[in-house]
């Protein structure tokens, strides 16, 4: 029996009870997180954001889209419980789609696997805080749930368009999210769109377009304000690039003594992990930061970002060591960063005095969590690699039009961030990691109920997770602290 022979179960034979107990399991999970973490965790960015949907006077620097959506709930309830309510639901509707989907080809063991990753402690912990990343991850499930329901189904159009529109919005939700939405969207196509190498390569690009438009037309359309977050990458790969060439590469700054050695003081401020130094809000915040590189940018007509890329141009050398030692510890290889709790626990006050309450269950959820993202659980540089597994072993089976996508949406935003990061927070990998594993059960699956894979690209398949995996323990084993 191949992969091709593995179908949807007849008519009839799916007990009757099976939606319901998907829905129910579903819900449970959906209110574990809510019970522990009412009315929604919210951190630094949750009260800016909520700030301004009170307001209606929006800018750029958190999604302006989430903060209209959310300027809309407060009609419905004030507070964080609507986006947190919002956000559960896109997850747990996702993840019952997919498990129906599963179910119908008479795979109980698959749907039970599938709502299980909603079950693991990192998930049910994170996504009790309200953030865009559990947004866009939410949308992200719920529009592969919908591309899961459009095999054989009467009604494929209105999956399409559903699942296109959660795609949309998702990629409203951070600037580099088009690197998960494009293999989502381009699959949720017509498959005449895009059969054929030619027809997938001007799908995908079309699909691109659409995506990395997104997010600017919404901030436009909401009228939301610039701030210039696009600064804090050009101002933390500068501050890489000083570090490690050892020449400063930055723009003549005003305010700035150079016979203090300004390589030297950018050095000393630089941090892999994240750009904060540079940030109003850092700890010690250098002398060098946000503002007074906006000014000298602004005062010398300068455009940041081909100042970027010609310091890049410039040091290539530099940047690559920068980029990959940032990699290093936002993807957890090697470096671990201490410094970041894997999920928050304490919320910084706000002035409409939302709290969490702290209780046995959030306890529960919180420390579980903290010990699973120590594990390879927690390590998304062995999802990502898992995800590259996926794709050696696809098939042209009927459910490669899922797994296939979701590996491939996995591994491109997870490897973003090797480009397209300022600091190294677990959450940014959300959908990383529960794309891959979602992806990694379907073609289990398919192993099990008998599709056959050459066993070498089986093994080819293999390498890529099973060499992290032994590098990432070896090394911790090595270097414990």
């Amino acid at each position: 029996m191949t992969s091709d022979e593995v179908s949807p179960a007849k008519p009839g034979t799916a007990p009757p009870a099976a939606p319901f107990a998907i829905s129910l399991i579903a819900l449970l999970g959906a209110s574990l997180t809510a019970l522990a973490y009412w009315p929604g965790f919210m951190t630094w960015d949750a009260i800016r954001q909520y700030g301004q949907a009170l307001t209606g006077e929006f800018d750029d620097w958190h999604p302006p889209a989430m903060g209209w959506l959310w300027r809309q709930l407060t009609a419905i309830h004030a507070g964080p419980a609507p986006m947190l309510v919002v956000q559960l639901t896109l997850e747990w509707v996702g993840l019952a789609l997919l498990a129906g989907w599963a179910w119908a080809r008479g795979r109980g063991g698959l749907a039970a696997l599938i709502l299980a990753c909603g079950f693991l402690p990192f998930p049910l912990a994170l996504t009790g805080e309200v953030l865009k990343d559990c947004l866009m991850a939410g949308a992200l499930l719920a529009a592969a749930g919908a591309l899961a329901q459009v095999e054989g189904s009467r009604h494929a159009t209105v999956w399409r368009i559903a699942g296109l529109a959660l795609l949309v919005f998702a990629a409203t939700l951070r600037f580099n999210a088009f690197l998960a939405t494009v293999p989502l969207a381009v699959a949720l196509l017509p498959r005449a769109w895009w059969r054929g190498r030619g027809r997938l390569l001007v799908a995908t690009a079309v699909s691109a377009a659409v995506m990395v438009a997104a997010l600017p037309v919404a901030n436009r359309l909401i009228g939301a304000k610039p701030s210039g977050v696009g600064l804090s990458l050009v101002i933390f790969d500068l501050g890489g690039i000083t570090h490690f060439s050892g020449q400063f590469a930055f723009p003549p700054i005003t305010d700035f003594d150079a016979s203090d050695d300004p390589a030297g003081i950018v050095s000393a401020c630089y941090d892999p992990s994240k750009w904060d130094r540079y940030a109003w809000w850092g700890a010690a915040p250098c002398d060098i930061g946000f503002d007074n590189v906006d000014d000298a940018f602004t005062a010398q007509h300068i455009s940041p970002y081909r100042w970027w890329a010609g310091e890049i141009a410039a040091h290539p050398f530099a940047y690559a060591e920068h980029r990959l030692t940032h990699f290093d510890i936002n993807a957890r290889l090697f470096s671990r960063d201490l410094a970041e709790r894997p999920v928050q626990i304490d919320p910084p006050p706000n002035d409409w005095g939302y709290r969490v309450t702290p209780g046995p269950l959030l306890g529960a959820i919180d420390a579980a969590a903290v010990w699973s993202a120590a594990t390879p659980l927690g390590w998304p540089i062995l999802w990502m690699a898992v995800a590259l597994g996926v794709l050696i072993a696809g098939s042209a089976s009927p459910s490669a039009r899922v797994f296939v996508p979701l590996a491939l949406s996995s591994l491109l935003y997870g490897l973003g961030y090797g480009v397209f990061s300022v600091a190294s927070e677990l959450r940014y990998h959300l959908w990383t990691i529960l794309a891959a594993m979602i992806a990694a059960l379907i073609v289990a699956s398919n192993l099990l109920d008998g599709a056959r894979v050459p066993r070498p690209r089986l093994i080819a398949a293999a390498v890529p997770p099973l060499l992290i995996l032994v590098a990432c323990v070896a090394w911790r084993a090595l270097d414990p602290a």
